[in-house]
Formats: structure tokens, sequence, C-alpha cells
């Protein structure tokens, strides 16, 4: 039995990789370590936790005493790190927080794994390792920068980040090459485009966009909405780690996008006509909208969900243009593909967030709306 230790596993992609590996792989132990920041919701993995296949420990990458003393009680064979401050605009209102976790975070990590794992040395010199075992990095295509208007990412592409949380999350990666160069550890990088899906916190675009519109509040866009994501549904995601921690060579680094590039203008648009649709065909949704107006039949009205909600802002600082991935690679080596078309996981997942409206309030607390509020007032 393989045991993984998962770190910022109460936060979005790292909730949905609990989840799945636990439903695909009986002969699998799991213990989440997360510190449960803004971000990070317990309620997300509760019915998951069951101190036997899933175990829970509050704490901090950071805290290399706690960390040891996990790897001493349970003898992980996995680590597939998911910490990290995430969001973009939070990183441009406290870049130092994000080098802290993002970068001496893994440090921390790859060093505890190196003290536990390291059985020997080889005839250079070099450490041996306990067979099997594998450090998991996951990164994020915003280390590669910007793209122009044509031409994608790949895994040659040269690292130009470009804002404090993109050169973070470079940092990170270039630390894991590091101990696979210094010390031959065995691991291993996936570098992803836009993730969406369930459990996701609603600070991010799609989230919030949903939110918004069940609230009836203004849909808050950056400059001019044409800012292109490569968009991949989350679950897709999951199986691409789980194959890459499985199969792929120590050493791999491998990109993971959707073969879904859509300007943030479109999206909104829609999450808009999608939202009204399920409205129509579902009427007992429209108890969710906050604005009650009354149509002529004596209806809840939804006619006012249209574009006019959208309202453009300040763009963000540095907000890269466009990110676009090609995943050919993993495709060629693993056999992964994307399979949720953006038209099949938009659905799912707008209707996941209309039946779990309480989770969303439940993550929405005061210090998620002191956020917003600071990020859009005056945009």
């Amino acid at each position: 039995m393989k045991t993984y230790l998962v770190t910022g596993g109460a936060g979005f992609i790292g909730s949905n990789f609990v989840k799945y590996m636990l439903r695909q792989h009986e002969n699998i132990r799991i213990v989440v370590l997360d510190a449960l920041t803004y971000a990070g919701y317990l309620g997300t993995i509760d019915a998951d936790i069951d101190n036997d296949r899933c175990t829970f420990v509050r704490g901090d990458i950071c805290d290399r005493e706690l960390v040891d003393s996990l790897f001493a009680q349970y003898r992980f064979d996995v680590v597939v790190n998911f910490a990290a401050e995430s969001h973009v605009d939070r990183s441009i209102e406290n870049p130092q927080l994000f080098l802290q976790t993002n970068i001496l975070g893994t440090q921390n990590l790859l060093d505890c794994a190196r003290r536990a794992w390291v059985n020997g040395k080889d005839a250079q010199g070099y450490p041996t390792w306990q067979d099997g075992v594998r450090y998991h990095q996951v990164s994020t295509d915003e280390v590669y920068g910007s793209l122009g208007p044509t031409g994608f990412f790949t895994e040659d592409t040269p690292l130009q980040p470009h804002s404090p949380y993109s050169a973070s999350k470079t940092s990170a990666d270039l630390v894991v090459m590091a101990y696979r160069d210094t010390y031959h550890m065995p691991v291993s990088i996936t570098r992803c485009s836009n993730n969406y899906g369930p459990y996701h916190f609603p600070e991010k675009l799609i989230p919030l966009m949903i939110n918004n519109v069940l609230e009836g509040k203004k849909l808050p866009v950056y400059g001019q909405g044409t800012n292109v994501r490569d968009w991949l549904y989350v679950e897709d995601h999951c199986k691409a780690i789980d194959l890459v921690v499985n199969e792929a060579a120590d050493g791999s680094i491998y990109n993971v996008g959707g073969h879904n590039e859509r300007q943030n203008i479109e999206i909104v648009r829609i999450i808009i006509r999608t939202i009204r649709r399920l409205m129509e065909e579902r009427p007992e949704f429209r108890a969710l909208l906050k604005r009650q107006d009354k149509d002529a039949d004596g209806q809840i009205d939804i006619s006012w969900i249209n574009d006019d909600l959208i309202t453009y802002v300040k763009d963000r600082l540095g907000h890269d243009q466009r990110y676009g991935i090609d995943p050919s690679r993993i495709k060629a080596d693993l056999g992964w593909y994307p399979e949720t078309t953006f038209e099949v996981g938009i659905e799912k997942t707008i209707l996941w967030n209309l039946e779990h409206r309480d989770w969303v309030q439940a993550v929405s607390g005061s210090d998620y709306q002191t956020y917003y509020e600071r990020m859009y007032a005056g945009r």
C-alpha cells in the first residue's frame, strides 16, 4: 500500500485530487497537510477523512519539525505538493507571503523527503533512494510568461514569469529540479492551465462570475476582457497527475492543458447564458437568486440576467495577455488527454455551484468579503 502526503489537500485542486485518488485506488493511504488559510476549507474533504485511508493534519509546509515528524510517522512513498498561495491579485498585494510559502515551503518539503528517503550513497557519492518514492510538484503555465496571438507553451519554452505569484512558482520548479540534479532525487513536475470545476474558491474568475450573478451583483472584468486563458476541467487534471506520479520517468516535466482557449469576456458571457438557460429549464433554481423581481405572470424574473451585468474595471498590473498550452508530450508518453469539453465542464460547474450553495456560503466569510471589496472598489 502506497502512502501519499498531499499538501494543500483542502484547497481547490488538492481536494479534488484527494477525492479522485480515493475513488480510483483502493490500495493507497492519504495524509492531507493543509494550513487552512483563506482558500483551504476542511469542510471540502471532511466526508473523506476516516483516519484510515485518509487522515488530516493542520499545519504549514514551512514547519520543518512537523513535516519531519509526519515522514517518520507515516513513511510516505509519494509527496504531491499543491500547497501554495495561488492568486495573482493577492501576490501583487503581498508578494513576500508568496515567496515564503511557495519557495521556502517547497524547499522544506524536499529536504524533509530527502532525509527520510535516502538510504545510502552510490560509487560516485550520489544519494541512493528508497524504491518507488516520488516528489511531485504541481506547477502552472504562468511560469512561462505571456504569449502573443499565436503559438503555444511547450515544456521547452523558456521560463519568464511576470507576477510575484508566477515568479514564486517558477522558483519552486527550479528548486525541485535542483534537487533532481544535485541529489538525483526522484521528482516530477506538471504545469497546468487554468482549472475550473467543483470546490473552486469564489475569488477566481468562473466561480466569482457564477456567484455574482446569483447575488445580483455586477460582473467585474479586467480591462476589456480580451486576455486569453486555456481552461482545464479539474478532474482531467487530477487524472494527469495520477498518471505522471505513477508512470512517468523520474525528472519528467509535463504540460497539462485543456485545448480550450477563450477570452475572459467570452467565459463571462457563456456563464451568463448558461445560468439563464438553467433557470428557464429548472425554475426551482430561481429561488437562489437574491434579486427577486417578479415578471408579468408573478414568477421570479430572470430577464435581468444578461450582458448588462458586465462592468469593466481597471486592468490588473502586469496582466499576461495569453496563455496556451501544448499537452502533446503527455499525450504521446502517457496517453493522457483532456476528456471534458468546455461546454460540458462549464455546465457541470455551474450546476455544482447551484446545488451546493451551503459550501459556497461557508467559504465566503467575512475575510473574503473584505478582500473582494478592497480589490474591486473604485476599479
